[in-house]
C-alpha cells in the first residue's frame, strides 16, 4: 500500500507550507475521519476520495494524481502516492 501525501506550496518561490501524509494502510479507515465539507471541497476540484483508497491498494499507482493551482491565494496543493 501507498501512503497519500497532500502537499501545500505558498508564495512565489512555492515554499512547502504543509505536508500531510496518511499511512496507505488506514487511508480507507481515515476517509471517514474527513469532514463532509472537506469531501464535497475535493469533489468539486473533481477527486473522489474512494478512488484515491482504490489507487492506493494499486502498487503501479504512484506519483502526482492531482496538482490544484490556486492563483488567487497563490498556492499550490499536489495530492500524490508514495
Amino acid at each position: 500500500m501507498t501512503d497519500l501525501k497532500i502537499r501545500v506550496f505558498r508564495g512565489d518561490e512555492r515554499h512547502l507550507a504543509t505536508t500531510v501524509t496518511i499511512p496507505g494502510g488506514i487511508l480507507g479507515i481515515a476517509v471517514r475521519l474527513i469532514p463532509r465539507r472537506a469531501l464535497s471541497a475535493l469533489r468539486d476540484e473533481g477527486i473522489e476520495v474512494d478512488e484515491l483508497v482504490r489507487l492506493s491498494n494499486d502498487p503501479a499507482a504512484r506519483g502526482d494524481l492531482v496538482r490544484i493551482e490556486d492563483h488567487d491565494k497563490n498556492e499550490l496543493v499536489v495530492i500524490a502516492l508514495e
